[in-house]
């Protein structure tokens, strides 16, 4: 692993931040640019921290994701999440590290399974999937899951029964075991 030591470069903030606000910066050597293959027009970035490390890598497209969870055998799902027939929103969910990746087909937030959250973790997966089912402490719980052949509350088990459908909306999720 190449290693080199930076100061990082620290500003004022401006606009309608507050008189204290900072901005914090970095400058890359070009040739870790270069390597990365960002360019002008594809630029796009994700940053990971751990508490201790900021990685920086290319924003992986959802076919690179899965492809490269499925190098890893990983157990992967692929949710499409529709509102009637417009594709909303399709998700690659890697079920043995739990993490996942998205993307978005349309503007309207409201329609979006994580609405405006562009960093969505596997907890607001686990989130989202438990909005689109009957609640664990409803009422007969026990009889609606023996009606659809589980034992056991799991969301996602739900979902690829009921397709997530609920009242008062017209979203749906269909959900696919992805392999090799």
């Amino acid at each position: 692993m190449e290693q080199r030591n930076s100061k990082l470069i620290i500003g004022m903030a401006g606009g309608t931040a507050s008189a204290s606000a900072k901005t914090y910066k970095i400058s890359l050597p070009s040739s870790w640019v270069e390597r990365l293959a960002v360019t002008e027009e594809d630029r796009e970035l994700t940053l990971s921290f751990d508490g201790e490390r900021i990685i920086i890598e290319k924003k992986k497209t959802l076919q690179k994701f899965i492809d490269n969870k499925l190098a890893q055998g990983h157990e992967i799902k692929k949710l499409s999440v529709y509102d009637r027939n417009l594709l909303c929103t399709v998700i690659a969910a890697d079920f043995t590290d739990e993490t996942l990746a998205f993307e978005n087909y349309t503007d309207s937030a409201i329609k979006l399974a994580f609405g405006k959250n562009k960093n969505p973790d596997w907890r607001d997966f686990q989130d989202f999937l438990r909005e689109r089912c009957v609640p664990e402490s409803r009422s007969g719980i026990r009889y609606y899951l023996a009606e659809l052949g589980l034992d056991d509350y799991e969301p996602i088990k739900i979902i690829e029964k009921t397709e997530g459908t609920i009242a008062g909306d017209n979203m749906r999720i269909r959900i696919e075991s992805v392999k090799v």
